[in-house]
């Protein structure tokens, strides 16, 4: 039986007078590929950030791997962000001073890994995204997707045990935005990731082993796959 990583069970979140979540429940097991969909404004992101323990919920409660999420301060749910968990957003979010390795290596600098540890570790990912060459280029020097699969290295070199992609193909166009599911959920099944993925876009959705859907801040299972079917 495929164990749970990561639960949220009835989590209610609210901005000011405005809910978002209203009693959310979803159960994101290891290894999976989950696809969250929903409309704007559904709550999905919202979601999303309290699994990765960005947003601490008002009410209920988050789990990751034996350990209440929503009620570790804020230093170690930083550490968990840096070391255990890996993100990838709609526009990647590189730092557009930094070289596109240096953009890949950062997240190894900030745990404290030498440099020449980090550099090669880095590097080693640019050709399994079919990015080699563009390790020197700055983030105004890339294209979309190109960029992206730079913001994908970034997530993968820490090893992380979950990844937290929101729309990471929304910039892309459907021939570039396919290339860059295909290398994300060939990196994470390779690497044994799970991956929890928002996404308004059925054929993203399409690449998880399953999808649930959120509607005014509530989950609903939508469709199940035997995970790496």
């Amino acid at each position: 039986m495929i164990e749970p990583i990561l639960t949220a069970q009835d989590v209610v979140l609210s901005f000011g007078e405005t809910p978002a979540l209203r009693g959310a429940s979803v159960t994101v097991y290891r290894g999976e590929v989950l696809a969250v969909m929903g409309p704007s404004g559904s709550g999905k992101s919202t979601l999303l950030h309290c699994l990765a323990g960005i947003f601490t919920p008002d009410r209920g409660e988050v789990w990751y791997a034996g350990q209440r999420v929503d009620q570790l301060g804020e230093a170690k749910r930083t550490a968990l962000r840096r070391t255990t968990f890996g993100f990838v957003f709609q526009f990647g979010q590189l730092v557009p001073e930094l070289t596109a390795l240096d953009n890949v290596a950062l997240p190894l600098l900030l745990n404290k890994t030498s440099r020449r540890a980090a550099y090669p570790k880095a590097a080693a990912w640019f050709p399994r995204l079919s990015i080699d060459g563009l390790e020197r280029r700055r983030t105004g020097e890339l294209s979309g997707g190109e960029a992206q699969r730079v913001a994908l290295a970034r997530a993968l070199v820490t090893g992380p045990d979950v990844i937290f992609a929101d729309e990471p193909t929304g910039s892309l166009d459907s021939l570039t935005g396919e290339r860059v599911m295909d290398l994300l959920v060939d990196s994470v099944r390779a690497e044994g990731t799970t991956v929890v993925l928002v996404t308004h876009d059925a054929r993203v959705a399409a690449c998880a082993d399953r999808e649930v859907v959120v509607r005014d801040g509530t989950v609903s299972d939508r469709h199940a796959v035997e995970v790496g079917g």
